[in-house]
C-alpha cells in the first residue's frame, strides 16, 4: 500500500502558514521524510461564493504549487487530485504536465476529472452539459500531444492542424493518467483512457452536489470495482488498473488503522489518501511524522 496526502493549500484563512513557498516546500519535505508515496493539491480556478459558503474551500493553482513541491523534494511523486479537465484546452494541460515532468525528474501522476461546479464552469466559459464528451476527447488529445508530432486533431472550439509539443514528459510512453469519479461513465473513462481510478467517499447528502454516485461503505467500492473489472474484460485491457482511494478515517489505534489499510488491500486499492489535521506548519508535519511512524513504516 503507498500513501498519498494534501498539500493544504487551501487553508488561505490561515495566511502564509500553508500559502506560501515556505509552506509548501515545508510540507511537501515532511510528507517525503515520512515515507508518503506522493503529495497532492485540488483544483478550483475560480469557485463561487455559494459553493465556498456551504463549505468549499479555494486553492493554488495545481501546477505551480506542485513545481514548488518538487523543487523542495527529490523522491515524492507529485499528484494532481484531481484538475478538471473541461476548465482548460487540453493542449495547455498537456504541456503543463509536461513541463511539470521534465522538471520534477519524471514524478507527475496527473489526476483528472470532468468536475462537477456549475458556478465555476459558467465562470471559466466551460461546456457544463459536455464535461464527459469533452473529457474523453482531452484524454486523447493530451496523449497524442505528448507523443506524437504533427499531431492533427479536431476538438470542440480548438484545432490542431499539424501541431507538436516539445520537450516530451520524461515518463514514458507518457506520465500515469489517474481518472476521478464514482459513477460509471468515470469507470470507463479510466479503464478505456487511464492508468489508474480515483474514487471518493460520497455520502448520499454530498451525492446531489458532487453530481456523482453515493459511496459510502467498503461494499459500496467492491462494487464499483467489479464493474470496473468487468468493462476491462469487455475492452480486452490487461493492464493493472491503480486505484486511489480515501482512508476515510485516520484516527484510532496503529493497529485499527492497519486492519482498515488490508481490508482495503484486499479489495484491489493500491493508494490511499491520507487527512492530517492541523492549523499550524508545525503541528501538521508532526501529524506527517506520526502516520509514518504508526502506519508506512509498518507496512
Amino acid at each position: 500500500m503507498r500513501f498519498a496526502v494534501e498539500l493544504p493549500t487551501q487553508r488561505v484563512d490561515l495566511g502564509d502558514e500553508f500559502v506560501s513557498a515556505s509552506g509548501v516546500s515545508t510540507v511537501a519535505r515532511a510528507a517525503e521524510a515520512a515515507g508518503f508515496s506522493s503529495c497532492f493539491v485540488t483544483d478550483h480556478p475560480f469557485p463561487s461564493d455559494r459553493w465556498l459558503d456551504s463549505g468549499g474551500h479555494h486553492t493554488l493553482d495545481p501546477f505551480v504549487a506542485l513545481s514548488f513541491a518538487a523543487a523542495a523534494t527529490t523522491t515524492i511523486r507529485l499528484q494532481t487530485h484531481i484538475a478538471v479537465l473541461p476548465y482548460r484546452n487540453p493542449f495547455l494541460v498537456a504541456k503543463s504536465a509536461a513541463s511539470l515532468d521534465v522538471l520534477s525528474n519524471g514524478r507527475l501522476i496527473l489526476g483528472v476529472a470532468a468536475g462537477y461546479l456549475k458556478g465555476e464552469f459558467a465562470a471559466l466559459g466551460a461546456n457544463y452539459e459536455r464535461r464527459d464528451e469533452d473529457s474523453d476527447a482531452a484524454l486523447v488529445a493530451i496523449k497524442r500531444a505528448w507523443g506524437e508530432a504533427g499531431v492533427a486533431f479536431e476538438g470542440r472550439g480548438f484545432s490542431a492542424e499539424g501541431n507538436t509539443m516539445l520537450p516530451r514528459p520524461l515518463q514514458q510512453p507518457h506520465p500515469p493518467l489517474w481518472i476521478g469519479g464514482n459513477s460509471r461513465k468515470a469507470i470507463r473513462r479510466a479503464v478505456e483512457h487511464g492508468d489508474g481510478w480515483v474514487p471518493f467517499p460520497n455520502p448520499p447528502k454530498l451525492a446531489k452536489y458532487s453530481r456523482s454516485a453515493v459511496m459510502v461503505t467498503r461494499a459500496d467500492l467492491a462494487d464499483r470495482l467489479e464493474y470496473a473489472r468487468d468493462h476491462a474484460d469487455k475492452i480486452g485491457r490487461v493492464r493493472k488498473l491503480e486505484v486511489c482511494y480515501a482512508l476515510i478515517d485516520q484516527r484510532g489505534a496503529s493497529a485499527e488503522i492497519l486492519d482498515r489499510v488490508s481490508e482495503f488491500a484486499a479489495l484491489g486499492v493500491g493508494w490511499l489518501t491520507v487527512g492530517v489535521r492541523g492549523r499550524s506548519r508545525a503541528e501538521y508535519c508532526d501529524g506527517l511524522s506520526e502516520f509514518g511512524e504508526l502506519v508506512i513504516r509498518r507496512l
